[in-house]
Protein backbone atom coordinates (compact mmCIF):
# COMPACT_ATOMS: atom_id res chain seq x y z
CA UNK A 1 0.00 0.00 0.00
CA UNK A 2 1.06 3.59 -0.60
CA UNK A 3 2.12 5.45 2.52
CA UNK A 4 2.29 9.17 3.26
CA UNK A 5 4.22 11.22 5.81
CA UNK A 6 2.52 13.44 8.36
CA UNK A 7 3.72 16.51 6.43
CA UNK A 8 2.20 15.21 3.20
CA UNK A 9 -1.05 14.44 4.99
CA UNK A 10 -1.14 17.89 6.55
CA UNK A 11 -0.68 19.66 3.23
CA UNK A 12 -3.36 17.63 1.52
CA UNK A 13 -5.90 17.50 4.38
CA UNK A 14 -7.85 20.49 3.12
CA UNK A 15 -8.28 18.96 -0.31
CA UNK A 16 -9.13 15.57 1.20
CA UNK A 17 -11.77 17.04 3.48
CA UNK A 18 -13.32 18.84 0.54
CA UNK A 19 -13.54 15.54 -1.34
CA UNK A 20 -15.16 13.74 1.61
CA UNK A 21 -17.68 16.49 2.28
CA UNK A 22 -18.75 16.58 -1.36
CA UNK A 23 -19.26 12.82 -1.54
CA UNK A 24 -20.87 11.57 1.67
CA UNK A 25 -22.02 7.91 1.55
CA UNK A 26 -25.73 8.67 1.40
CA UNK A 27 -25.43 10.98 -1.58
CA UNK A 28 -23.14 9.17 -4.03
CA UNK A 29 -21.72 5.96 -2.62
CA UNK A 30 -19.41 5.05 -5.54
CA UNK A 31 -17.90 8.57 -5.51
CA UNK A 32 -17.44 8.38 -1.73
CA UNK A 33 -15.68 4.99 -1.93
CA UNK A 34 -13.41 6.25 -4.70
CA UNK A 35 -12.57 9.32 -2.59
CA UNK A 36 -11.68 7.43 0.59
CA UNK A 37 -9.61 4.89 -1.39
CA UNK A 38 -7.59 7.78 -2.83
CA UNK A 39 -6.47 8.90 0.64
CA UNK A 40 -2.94 7.58 1.35
CA UNK A 41 -2.51 5.00 4.09
CA UNK A 42 -0.28 6.07 6.97
CA UNK A 43 2.90 4.21 7.78
CA UNK A 44 3.29 2.86 11.31
CA UNK A 45 5.73 5.66 12.18
CA UNK A 46 3.50 8.47 10.87
CA UNK A 47 0.45 6.95 12.54
CA UNK A 48 2.27 6.90 15.89
CA UNK A 49 3.36 10.54 15.50
CA UNK A 50 -0.20 11.70 14.76
CA UNK A 51 -1.64 9.55 17.56
CA UNK A 52 0.81 11.03 20.07
CA UNK A 53 -0.03 14.56 18.92
CA UNK A 54 -3.71 13.95 19.60
CA UNK A 55 -3.25 11.86 22.77
CA UNK A 56 -0.85 14.25 24.51
CA UNK A 57 -1.65 17.62 22.91
CA UNK A 58 -5.34 17.21 21.87
CA UNK A 59 -4.35 18.16 18.31
CA UNK A 60 -7.65 17.92 16.40
CA UNK A 61 -5.92 18.13 13.04
CA UNK A 62 -3.93 15.01 13.91
CA UNK A 63 -7.12 13.22 14.92
CA UNK A 64 -8.77 14.24 11.65
CA UNK A 65 -5.89 12.82 9.64
CA UNK A 66 -6.09 9.56 11.58
CA UNK A 67 -9.80 9.28 10.82
CA UNK A 68 -9.45 10.14 7.14
CA UNK A 69 -6.65 7.64 6.54
CA UNK A 70 -8.78 4.81 7.98
CA UNK A 71 -12.11 5.48 6.24
CA UNK A 72 -11.29 2.86 3.59
CA UNK A 73 -11.21 0.17 6.28
CA UNK A 74 -14.74 1.12 7.39
CA UNK A 75 -15.95 0.62 3.82
CA UNK A 76 -14.25 -2.78 3.74
CA UNK A 77 -15.94 -3.87 7.00
CA UNK A 78 -19.34 -2.56 5.88
CA UNK A 79 -19.26 -4.87 2.86
CA UNK A 80 -19.15 -7.91 5.14
CA UNK A 81 -22.61 -6.95 6.48
CA UNK A 82 -24.30 -6.60 3.11
CA UNK A 83 -26.51 -9.65 3.72
CA UNK A 84 -28.75 -7.93 6.27
CA UNK A 85 -30.74 -5.98 3.70
CA UNK A 86 -29.64 -2.55 5.00
CA UNK A 87 -28.17 0.28 2.96
CA UNK A 88 -24.40 0.07 2.76
CA UNK A 89 -24.15 3.86 3.00
CA UNK A 90 -25.89 3.75 6.39
CA UNK A 91 -23.58 1.01 7.63
CA UNK A 92 -20.56 3.05 6.54
CA UNK A 93 -21.81 6.14 8.35
CA UNK A 94 -22.36 4.15 11.55
CA UNK A 95 -18.91 2.59 11.16
CA UNK A 96 -17.38 6.04 10.77
CA UNK A 97 -18.88 6.96 14.15
CA UNK A 98 -17.17 3.92 15.65
CA UNK A 99 -13.89 4.90 14.02
CA UNK A 100 -14.04 8.39 15.55
CA UNK A 101 -14.76 6.89 18.97
CA UNK A 102 -11.76 4.60 18.55
CA UNK A 103 -9.45 7.48 17.61
CA UNK A 104 -10.62 9.39 20.68
CA UNK A 105 -9.74 6.44 22.97
CA UNK A 106 -6.60 5.20 21.21
CA UNK A 107 -3.44 5.08 23.33
CA UNK A 108 -0.31 5.08 21.13
CA UNK A 109 1.79 3.64 23.96
CA UNK A 110 -0.05 0.30 23.86
CA UNK A 111 1.98 -0.77 20.85
CA UNK A 112 -0.75 -1.82 18.40
CA UNK A 113 -1.89 -0.28 15.13
CA UNK A 114 -4.96 1.93 15.24
CA UNK A 115 -6.98 -0.30 12.93
CA UNK A 116 -6.49 -3.31 15.25
CA UNK A 117 -7.94 -1.25 18.07
CA UNK A 118 -10.65 0.42 15.97
CA UNK A 119 -12.15 -2.78 14.54
CA UNK A 120 -14.03 -3.42 17.78
CA UNK A 121 -15.55 0.06 17.84
CA UNK A 122 -16.45 0.06 14.14
CA UNK A 123 -18.17 -3.33 14.36
CA UNK A 124 -19.95 -2.37 17.59
CA UNK A 125 -21.62 0.63 15.93
CA UNK A 126 -22.56 -1.41 12.87
CA UNK A 127 -23.98 -4.19 15.05
CA UNK A 128 -26.08 -1.72 17.02
CA UNK A 129 -27.41 -0.20 13.80
CA UNK A 130 -28.30 -3.62 12.39
CA UNK A 131 -30.13 -4.67 15.55
CA UNK A 132 -32.06 -1.37 15.65
CA UNK A 133 -33.16 -1.52 12.02
CA UNK A 134 -33.29 -5.18 10.98
CA UNK A 135 -36.77 -5.52 12.47
CA UNK A 136 -39.41 -3.12 13.80
CA UNK A 137 -39.37 -5.08 17.06
CA UNK A 138 -35.89 -5.28 18.58
CA UNK A 139 -34.76 -8.87 18.25
CA UNK A 140 -31.82 -8.88 20.70
CA UNK A 141 -31.38 -6.83 23.86
CA UNK A 142 -28.80 -8.59 26.04
CA UNK A 143 -25.13 -9.05 25.25
CA UNK A 144 -25.57 -12.82 24.91
CA UNK A 145 -28.51 -12.37 22.52
CA UNK A 146 -26.49 -10.00 20.34
CA UNK A 147 -23.62 -12.47 20.06
CA UNK A 148 -26.09 -15.22 19.30
CA UNK A 149 -27.80 -13.16 16.59
CA UNK A 150 -24.62 -12.55 14.60
CA UNK A 151 -23.27 -16.06 15.18
CA UNK A 152 -26.49 -17.58 13.88
CA UNK A 153 -26.36 -15.40 10.79
CA UNK A 154 -22.79 -16.38 9.99
CA UNK A 155 -22.67 -19.99 11.22
CA UNK A 156 -25.75 -21.52 9.62
CA UNK A 157 -24.63 -24.08 7.07
CA UNK A 158 -27.92 -24.07 5.18
CA UNK A 159 -31.16 -22.13 4.83
CA UNK A 160 -32.90 -24.71 7.02
CA UNK A 161 -33.09 -24.98 10.80
CA UNK A 162 -30.05 -25.87 12.91
CA UNK A 163 -29.57 -29.51 13.75
CA UNK A 164 -29.46 -30.52 17.42
CA UNK A 165 -25.68 -30.95 17.23
CA UNK A 166 -25.22 -27.49 15.66
CA UNK A 167 -27.46 -25.84 18.25
CA UNK A 168 -25.69 -27.54 21.16
CA UNK A 169 -22.26 -26.67 19.77
CA UNK A 170 -23.18 -23.02 19.36
CA UNK A 171 -24.71 -22.93 22.85
CA UNK A 172 -21.51 -24.40 24.27
CA UNK A 173 -19.30 -21.86 22.46
CA UNK A 174 -21.39 -18.90 23.66
CA UNK A 175 -22.06 -20.23 27.16
CA UNK A 176 -25.85 -20.26 26.84
CA UNK A 177 -28.57 -22.89 27.08
CA UNK A 178 -29.51 -24.66 23.80
CA UNK A 179 -33.09 -23.45 24.36
CA UNK A 180 -31.84 -19.87 24.02
CA UNK A 181 -30.30 -20.74 20.66
CA UNK A 182 -33.62 -22.21 19.49
CA UNK A 183 -35.53 -19.15 20.72
CA UNK A 184 -33.25 -16.76 18.82
CA UNK A 185 -33.49 -18.93 15.70
CA UNK A 186 -37.28 -18.72 15.93
CA UNK A 187 -37.17 -14.93 16.31
CA UNK A 188 -34.93 -14.58 13.28
CA UNK A 189 -37.21 -16.79 11.19
CA UNK A 190 -40.35 -14.83 12.08
CA UNK A 191 -41.60 -11.69 10.36
CA UNK A 192 -42.93 -8.36 11.56
CA UNK A 193 -46.73 -8.19 11.61
CA UNK A 194 -48.81 -5.06 11.26
CA UNK A 195 -50.86 -4.12 14.33
CA UNK A 196 -53.60 -2.57 12.19
CA UNK A 197 -55.67 -4.12 9.40
CA UNK A 198 -54.08 -3.93 5.96
CA UNK A 199 -55.42 -0.92 4.05
CA UNK A 200 -55.80 -3.10 0.93
CA UNK A 201 -57.91 -5.76 2.66
CA UNK A 202 -61.48 -6.49 1.57
CA UNK A 203 -64.18 -4.70 3.58
CA UNK A 204 -66.35 -7.83 3.57
CA UNK A 205 -63.48 -10.02 4.75
CA UNK A 206 -60.96 -7.70 6.43
CA UNK A 207 -58.79 -10.53 7.74
CA UNK A 208 -57.26 -10.66 11.19
CA UNK A 209 -54.93 -8.19 12.87
CA UNK A 210 -53.90 -7.72 16.53
CA UNK A 211 -55.95 -4.54 16.75
CA UNK A 212 -59.09 -6.69 16.47
CA UNK A 213 -58.48 -8.99 19.43
CA UNK A 214 -55.93 -7.35 21.76
CA UNK A 215 -58.29 -4.76 23.21
CA UNK A 216 -59.39 -5.57 26.76
CA UNK A 217 -63.02 -4.51 26.87
CA UNK A 218 -63.18 -5.29 30.56
CA UNK A 219 -60.81 -2.43 31.40
CA UNK A 220 -62.03 0.33 29.09
CA UNK A 221 -61.48 3.50 31.12
CA UNK A 222 -64.17 5.40 29.21
CA UNK A 223 -66.75 2.73 29.99
CA UNK A 224 -65.60 2.59 33.63
CA UNK A 225 -66.02 6.35 34.05
CA UNK A 226 -69.40 6.29 32.32
CA UNK A 227 -70.63 3.48 34.62
CA UNK A 228 -69.34 5.28 37.69
CA UNK A 229 -71.06 8.54 36.75
CA UNK A 230 -74.32 6.72 35.96
CA UNK A 231 -74.22 4.94 39.34
CA UNK A 232 -73.59 8.20 41.20
CA UNK A 233 -76.44 9.92 39.35
CA UNK A 234 -78.81 7.00 40.03
CA UNK A 235 -77.96 7.01 43.76
CA UNK A 236 -78.48 10.77 44.01
CA UNK A 237 -81.84 10.51 42.20
CA UNK A 238 -82.93 7.65 44.46
CA UNK A 239 -82.14 9.54 47.66
CA UNK A 240 -83.90 12.65 46.38
CA UNK A 241 -86.99 10.62 45.43
CA UNK A 242 -87.13 8.87 48.82
CA UNK A 243 -86.78 12.20 50.63
CA UNK A 244 -90.01 13.37 48.93
CA UNK A 245 -92.07 10.55 50.49
CA UNK A 246 -94.11 10.93 53.66
CA UNK A 247 -92.34 9.73 56.85
CA UNK A 248 -94.23 6.42 57.06
CA UNK A 249 -93.62 5.46 53.43
CA UNK A 250 -89.97 6.53 53.74
CA UNK A 251 -89.53 4.34 56.83
CA UNK A 252 -91.17 1.36 55.12
CA UNK A 253 -88.87 1.65 52.07
CA UNK A 254 -85.80 2.07 54.26
CA UNK A 255 -86.71 -0.86 56.50
CA UNK A 256 -87.62 -3.16 53.61
CA UNK A 257 -84.82 -2.31 51.13
CA UNK A 258 -82.05 -0.14 52.61
CA UNK A 259 -81.31 -1.80 55.95
CA UNK A 260 -78.83 -4.62 56.48
CA UNK A 261 -81.54 -6.58 58.30
CA UNK A 262 -84.65 -6.23 56.19
CA UNK A 263 -87.91 -5.99 58.18
CA UNK A 264 -90.82 -8.29 57.34
CA UNK A 265 -94.33 -7.10 56.47
CA UNK A 266 -95.62 -8.43 59.80
CA UNK A 267 -92.95 -6.55 61.80
CA UNK A 268 -93.91 -3.29 60.11
CA UNK A 269 -97.61 -4.10 60.57
CA UNK A 270 -97.05 -4.42 64.32
CA UNK A 271 -95.08 -1.14 64.33
CA UNK A 272 -97.84 0.85 62.66
CA UNK A 273 -100.78 -1.15 64.04
CA UNK A 274 -102.13 -2.05 60.59
CA UNK A 275 -102.42 -5.26 58.61
CA UNK A 276 -99.54 -6.78 56.65
CA UNK A 277 -101.57 -6.31 53.47
CA UNK A 278 -101.79 -2.58 54.21
CA UNK A 279 -98.00 -2.41 54.60
CA UNK A 280 -97.62 -4.21 51.23
CA UNK A 281 -99.90 -1.63 49.58
CA UNK A 282 -98.01 1.30 51.15
CA UNK A 283 -94.69 -0.23 50.00
CA UNK A 284 -95.99 -0.71 46.43
CA UNK A 285 -97.34 2.86 46.25
CA UNK A 286 -94.08 4.26 47.61
CA UNK A 287 -92.03 2.29 45.07
CA UNK A 288 -94.22 3.54 42.23
CA UNK A 289 -93.72 7.16 43.39
CA UNK A 290 -89.97 6.68 43.61
CA UNK A 291 -89.78 5.20 40.08
CA UNK A 292 -91.91 8.02 38.71
CA UNK A 293 -89.73 10.73 40.28
CA UNK A 294 -86.46 9.07 39.07
CA UNK A 295 -87.75 8.77 35.50
CA UNK A 296 -88.91 12.37 35.52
Amino acid sequence: MTTATATDMGSSSGKTLQIIHSAVPGRDLPAYIASVNSIPVLSAEDEKVLAEQYYYQSDLEAARQLVLSHLRFVVHLARSYSGYGLAQADLIQEGNVGLMKAVKRFNPEVGVRLISFAVHWIKAEMHEFILRNWRIVKIATTKAQRKLFFNLRSSKKSLGWLSNDEAEAMAHDLGVDPKVVRQMEGRMSSHDASFDIDADSDDDQPGMAPVQYLQDHGSDIAVDIEDQQWEEQANNSLHEAISELDPRSRDIIASRWLSERKATLHELADRYQVSAERIRQLEKNAMNKVRGMMVA
